[in-house]
Formats: structure tokens, C-alpha cells, sequence
């Protein structure tokens, strides 16, 4: 069975996970696609600006053309000037001015938002109608390439377009020049835009995860309630079973003796034998009696309270366990004063005892008693040289029918209803009780009593 409940919370638990990655997958696929729509509305606008830059200032774009000219004259007669065009490409007079007015526009379009951004020429290349084509030179975008922009970056940029320009023909029109330039650009705080543009959705997300997530988790906690009150029906019966088979057993063997004639004729015999089936009987009554009235909750019980000097009170329990269990021993360190508590006698004397009789059970041959006023409560504390308790299992010490098992066995009688009375008959007088142990250094009940 627990094999069964181990595999059914793994697979549970790997089929929540595969939802999670489910869930993560169509946020980051929405998270992509909004991506690329916002990139498309930028590009949209910032295309709608540049215009092929012919909007900003023609006569700046004139004065490109004319360096361009320049630039492709100085080629045609020097061809070892090819390697200082780069150079005089990027330190270009019209970086400054170009920076500046596409900067205003951009700002105009985009006031809520910072955007940086860079033109990058990649290709500059020389064409002459009777031979091949020169190429300068062809490199893929670089931030180290920009002939304009105040972007530090290619790394966190996307690309709006690119440029494809040409010169005017020279030289009787053998010669052209072509060039492409890429326009990149980043928004400062596009995370946070598009973040924003998906909250319902996130939220949507989040929202549908920790139900999932909080389903799984009760769903666990109940089937392991279940598994363990299913643990405890099994024990409790089994306990009940073994304390029911004695009386019933001797019963039975007392019946078929009552039934046999030279049994009959011998009165004093007769009379022991009748004398056994109304003890057992008795017993038997008692173990009912025992499981009925301490499974009772601590609302269920009700106290019939007088005021009782507890001192006197503890010394006639004491006194009563002595006849009992003669073999242990008992000291005593009572609060010299004296307290008076209103309580009820019986349940008090029985959870008192119920404690003693724990201790006896699980091997204690000492046992010492002590009272004491503390900030308005009286507590009382029994200490035991038992077996003790282990630190896990402390927490389960009061829960009904639990019996604290030795090894894999429960070796001692009982239905383990004892300490579950304690705890109830405690609380039903507004009190508490807690337990201090280790295994093999036997254990100490602390019972506390409002005094007022």
C-alpha cells in the first residue's frame, strides 16, 4: 500500500512539473511573439522618420553624397587609398549633426521611451562598366562600423532596415559606388513595455499555477491522512482484538467447565469459576467503557468542577497507584504551599493516572513527581526513567489510538486512548500537557492548570 501511495505522489508530482514546463513554454511563446510585435511597431515608426534619412536635412545628406564622390575619386586614382576609406568613412564631418537630428525625431515619436541607436555602413563597393566589381570592403554589422548614433552596443539591438545607396556615375560614367548602411536600434525600457502589455496574462499564469500547485499539495496531505487513519483503524482493531480475545477465551473455557456435572456438585469450585466470568465480564465492560468515554473530544467532555486542594488530591492518586504497582517507586517534591483548583476529581485522577500507568508500561521502575506555581498555572511533572520517546515521534504522543512502537512492534498493551484522554481531559479544563524525552532516558509529562 505505501508502495502504491509513493508511486501515485511520484507520478502526480512529474505530471505537475510537466504542466509547469507546459505553462512556462506558452508564457515564453507569448513573450516572443509580443516581442516581435513590438519590434515591428518601432520598426514602423522609425521607418516612417528615416525615410532613407531624406527627411531629417537634404542638405546634409547632399554634403554624404558629395563625401561619398570624394571618397570613390581618391579610390579611382589612388588604388592603394582603398585602405584608408574605412577610416575616413567613420570620422565622417556629418556624425555629429546626423546623431543629433535623428535623436529629436526619435524622442518626438517615442516620448516615453529611452532609444539609442547606431547606422552602420557594411558595404562600400565600386562598380565600373567594363570591368569587375571592386569591393572595398563587406563585413558583417559592427558597433565599430557606425557612421553615426549614440549606441554603445549591438548586443541588446535588433535591426529596423537596411539602406542600399548609390553615387552619381563619374569619370563619363564608368563609375558608381554602392553602399549599404543598417539601422539598429534599442529601447531602454522595452522589457518593462512589453512586460506590462502581458500582465493579464501573467497574472492569468501565476494565478492558475498556485491553484494547480496548492490543489496538488492538499490532494497529497489528504491521501496521507487518509493512509494514516487507514493505519489507525488497522492498528486500533488489531488492539482492540488482542485486548477482547482474553476475557473472551476464559469466558468460553468458563462456560464449557460450568457445563460439566462434577463442576456442578462441587460448590466451591462452581462458585471461583462463576467468580472469573463476572470478572471477565467485568473487564470486558470496561474496555467498552474505555473506548467510548476516552475517544471523547475535549468539547465533548463535560466536568462536573469542585474545589480540590490538589496537593491532598495527588497523594490519594499516589497512594492508590502504591497498592497497584508496589515494585515502583515514587518520590515527590510538592510546592509547600498548598493550591486549591477547581476541577473535576474523577477525570483529573483518571488522566493522572493514565499518565503513571504510560510510565509502567514502557519499563520506568522510578518515578518522580513534583508541583509548582508558575505565572498563574499550576504545573504538575512526572518524571519517568522508561524507555523514553524519540524526538520524531513526540508529536504523534497525544493523537488517539496511538501506541508508541518499540523497533517495528507495539509490544504493550492498550488501545491507545491513555495519553489521548490525558490531552483532551487537560484541555476541557483549559490547561495543557506536553512531554520532554529522549530514548533510553525516559520521558517527563508536564501537565499546566490555569489556578484561577
Amino acid at each position: 500500500m505505501k508502495k502504491k501511495i509513493n508511486l501515485l505522489i511520484g507520478f502526480s508530482a512529474l505530471v505537475l512539473l510537466l504542466l509547469c514546463a507546459i505553462q512556462f513554454y506558452l508564457v515564453k511563446t507569448t513573450y516572443d511573439y509580443k516581442v516581435e510585435q513590438f519590434h515591428t511597431e518601432v520598426k514602423e515608426k522609425i521607418g516612417n522618420i528615416t525615410n532613407n534619412y531624406t527627411e531629417l536635412d537634404s542638405s546634409v545628406f547632399l554634403k554624404k553624397d558629395v563625401l561619398y564622390k570624394s571618397l570613390l575619386e581618391k579610390i579611382i586614382h589612388n588604388k592603394s587609398y582603398r585602405y584608408n576609406v574605412k577610416s575616413d568613412l567613420l570620422a565622417n564631418e556629418y556624425r555629429d549633426i546626423l546623431t543629433l537630428r535623428l535623436k529629436e525625431k526619435l524622442n518626438k515619436e517615442f516620448p516615453e521611451s529611452e532609444i539609442t541607436f547606431a547606422v552602420v555602413v557594411n558595404k562600400f563597393i565600386v562598380f565600373n562598366n567594363t570591368t569587375e566589381t571592386d569591393t572595398i570592403f563587406s563585413e558583417k554589422p559592427l558597433i565599430g562600423n557606425s557612421i553615426y548614433g549614440d549606441l554603445a552596443s549591438l548586443d541588446n539591438a535588433f535591426l529596423v532596415r537596411n539602406y542600399v545607396g548609390t553615387t552619381s556615375a563619374i569619370q563619363n560614367g564608368n563609375y558608381k559606388l554602392l553602399t549599404e548602411d543598417s539601422l539598429y536600434v534599442s529601447v531602454h525600457n522595452a522589457e518593462q513595455i512589453i512586460l506590462g502589455r502581458m500582465t493579464s496574462i501573467l497574472i492569468l499564469a501565476i494565478f492558475s499555477m498556485v491553484v494547480l500547485i496548492t490543489l496538488f499539495v492538499i490532494t497529497i496531505k489528504s491521501l496521507i491522512k487518509q493512509k494514516k487513519v487507514s493505519d489507525v483503524k488497522t492498528d486500533f482493531i488489531n488492539n482492540i482484538t488482542h485486548e477482547l480475545k482474553t476475557p473472551l477465551s476464559t469466558l468460553s473455557v468458563s462456560t464449557k467447565m460450568l457445563s460439566r456435572p462434577e463442576i456442578k456438585e462441587n460448590e466451591a469450585i462452581f462458585n471461583t469459576i462463576i467468580d472469573t466470568v463476572e470478572r471477565q465480564n467485568n473487564r470486558l465492560q470496561n474496555i467498552i467503557d474505555q473506548v467510548m468515554s476516552n475517544s471523547l473530544g475535549f468539547e465533548e467532555i463535560e466536568l462536573q468542577k469542585e474545589k480540590i486542594k490538589i496537593n491532598s488530591l495527588l497523594k490519594t492518586i499516589i497512594a492508590d497507584f502504591n497498592l497497584a504497582f508496589p515494585n515502583i517507586n515514587i518520590h515527590t517534591h510538592f510546592d509547600q504551599n498548598e493550591t486549591s483548583l477547581t476541577l473535576d476529581k474523577f477525570h483529573l485522577t483518571t488522566a493522572v493516572t493514565n499518565v503513571l500507568e504510560n510510565a509502567v508500561k514502557y519499563g520506568c521502575q522510578n518515578i518522580t513527581i513534583s508541583t509548582q506555581n508558575e505565572n498563574g498555572n499550576f504545573q504538575l511533572r512526572i518524571q519517568d526513567d522508561g524507555i523514553g520517546i524519540s524526538k520524531a515521534k513526540q508529536h504523534l504522543l497525544f493523537e488517539k489510538f496511538y501506541r508508541v512502537e518499540q523497533g517495528n512492534l507495539h509490544n504493550t498493551k492498550g488501545l491507545g486512548l491513555g495519553l489521548y484522554y490525558v490531552d483532551q481531559i487537560v484541555k476541557a479544563h483549559k490547561g495543557s500537557v506536553n512531554v520532554m524525552s529522549e530514548l533510553g532516558k525516559g520521558a517527563s509529562f508536564t501537565i499546566s492548570l490555569p489556578t484561577f
